[in-house]
C-alpha cells in the first residue's frame, strides 16, 4: 500500500542531532512492538535550519488543496494529512448519482494538485486522521485510516509542523434525529454517490420483480430528499431529470411509481432572493418533484416520521441538511467562532495558537474581529486557500518560514472575502 511504503520512508528519518541510518523492515517490526505506554511514536521530527521549513495541512477539501496549490514549494516542504486521498468537486457529486457524470469526473488525485508531495523527497501525503494537535510542541498526532477487520491494525504516528494549516472541513447535521446515520445516506463524498446510484438501480431492479405489491413497488420507488438547500435542490432536480429521460424509458412498467420528495422545514434555497426561490418552486414542481414542508422526527429502516406525526414510506433517503463542526473541533480547546468552528484572526491565524491557521468550513471568525462567520461554501474555502497560501509564502521569503520564525512579522493586508454569487441547478439544464 502506498501509505505503508511512505511510512516506512518516514520512520527511517532521524532527528537533527542523529547521523542517517539505513532503514529495515526488521527495525520497523521492532518499532510496532512499542506501546502507547512508553509513547514511542515514528513520525517526522522537527526540521533544521538548513532544512526547508514545513507546511502541515490536515484535510484535502477546497480550502486545504487550493492551499496547497498556491504554496511554493521551493519555499516549503509540504505534508497533506487526510483519509481522502483526493479532492471532490462536491457541485457536480449529484450529477454522478444518476449517471450524468462519471465518478472520476469529479475526483482529482492530491498528488496531481500538488506534484511535489510524490516528487519532492520532504514531502508527503499520509493516508490519516488527525486524532490531536500539539501547539506546545509544534506538532500532529496521526492514526492511519484502516479498512475493515481483517487489515493492519492503525499506526499512530507524528508530524513536527513549522507551520500548521487546518481545513478539516465540516460534518453532516444530523440534529440529534434517531435513525438518521443509520437509514440515510449524506451527499458529500464520492462513496456517497455511488451508495445513492446503487441504491437507486436496485430499487429499480426490484420494483419489477414479479408478486411485489403495489404498496411495496410505490414504497422502493419513492425517493425522499431532507433538505432544501442547494445540494437537496440540485439533487432533486437531478433525480427529476433521470427520471423524465431515462427511466421512462428503459423501465417502462415501473415509470408511473418512480417519484420524489423534498421535505424542507421552511422555505427551499433559504440563502437566495424571494424571486429565486419562487421560480426554483415552481420549476421543481413543474419537473415532479413533490415539495413537502415539515420537521423529521425520526427516521427507520423504511419510513421516516415527521412532527405532525405523518409517515413517509421511502426506498431511498437523501439527507442533505447542513453542516456542523467535525468531532475533532468540538474536542480541540481552543476559543471557537458563533456555531462552535475554530476561531481565527483576520489573517485566519489562531490568536491561540503559535503557527496555526485555519480555513475552510471548519473556521470562523472570532467575535472580537467584528467580522460575521461566513457561509460553509466551496467560494469561500477556495478564497481562503488562495489567500493563505500568498501570505504563506510572503513568510517564507521574508524568512519566517520555520517555527516561531514569524512571530513579529507584519502580516500585511488581512482576509477580506467578496461574496460573487451563488447558483443552484435545478434540472432541465435550468439555474
Amino acid at each position: 500500500m502506498a501509505w505503508f511504503r511512505s511510512l516506512i520512508r518516514v520512520t527511517g528519518i532521524k532527528s537533527r542531532n542523529r547521523a542517517p541510518n539505513t532503514f529495515s523492515l526488521a527495525s520497523l517490526a521492532s518499532l510496532s512492538t512499542c506501546t502507547e505506554a512508553t509513547n514511542k511514536y515514528s513520525g517526522l521530527g522537527p526540521t533544521v535550519p538548513s532544512e526547508k521549513p514545513r507546511v502541515v495541512v490536515v484535510g484535502s477539501g477546497w480550502a486545504a488543496c487550493r492551499l496547497m496549490k498556491g504554496l511554493d514549494t521551493n519555499l516549503y516542504d509540504v505534508v497533506c494529512v487526510s483519509p481522502r486521498n483526493h479532492m471532490v468537486f462536491t457541485p457536480l457529486l449529484a450529477s454522478t448519482c444518476v449517471g450524468t457524470l462519471e465518478f472520476r469526473s469529479v475526483a482529482e488525485p492530491i498528488s496531481r494538485i500538488q506534484p511535489a508531495i510524490s516528487r519532492e523527497p520532504g514531502s508527503y501525503f499520509f493516508l490519516a486522521n488527525c486524532t490531536g494537535i500539539d501547539g506546545d510542541n509544534h506538532s500532529v498526532h496521526c492514526e492511519t485510516v484502516t479498512d475493515g477487520p481483517d487489515t493492519l491494525d492503525p499506526w499512530k504516528f507524528k508530524i513536527a509542523y513549522d507551520k500548521l494549516v487546518i481545513a478539516l472541513g465540516a460534518q453532516p447535521l444530523t440534529f440529534g434525529i434517531q435513525g438518521v446515520k443509520e437509514h440515510a445516506i449524506f451527499l458529500r463524498e464520492v462513496y456517497h454517490a455511488q451508495e445513492i446510484r446503487r441504491k437507486l438501480l436496485l430499487n429499480l431492479m426490484l420494483s419489477d420483480v414479479p408478486g411485489i405489491s403495489e404498496e411495496e413497488k410505490s414504497r422502493l420507488l419513492h425517493c425522499v430528499v431532507v433538505g432544501g438547500g442547494p445540494t437537496g435542490v440540485e439533487f432533486s432536480g437531478e433525480l427529476s431529470d433521470f427520471i423524465t429521460k431515462d427511466v421512462r424509458q428503459t423501465h417502462a412498467h415501473v415509470k408511473d411509481y418512480i417519484h420524489v420528495t423534498l421535505i424542507e422545514a421552511n422555505e427551499i434555497l433559504s440563502s437566495f432572493d424571494d424571486r429565486l426561490r419562487h421560480y426554483a418552486t415552481k420549476q421543481l414542481t413543474k419537473s415532479g418533484v413533490r415539495l413537502v414542508r415539515g420537521i423529521v422526527k425520526d427516521v427507520k429502516a423504511q419510513k421516516l416520521v415527521l412532527n405532525d406525526g405523518t409517515e413517509v414510506p421511502y426506498g431511498l433517503l437523501v439527507w442533505s441538511t447542513g453542516v456542523g463542526p467535525s468531532p475533532l473541533v468540538n474536542s480541540m480547546e481552543l476559543p471557537k467562532s458563533p456555531g462552535g468552528r475554530i476561531g481565527v484572526d483576520e489573517w485566519l491565524h489562531v490568536p491561540s495558537m503559535q503557527d496555526v491557521f485555519a480555513i475552510g468550513d471548519c473556521s470562523g471568525f472570532l467575535e472580537s474581529t467584528g467580522k460575521p462567520t461566513l457561509p460553509a461554501l466551496a467560494q469561500v474555502a477556495e478564497r481562503q486557500g488562495k489567500y493563505l497560501s500568498h501570505l504563506l509564502n510572503r513568510i517564507g521569503k521574508a524568512g519566517g518560514g520555520h517555527a516561531n520564525g514569524a512571530n513579529d512579522m507584519e502580516l500585511g493586508d488581512p482576509f477580506v472575502y467578496k461574496h460573487l454569487g451563488s447558483m443552484a441547478a435545478i434540472g432541465s439544464r435550468r439555474s
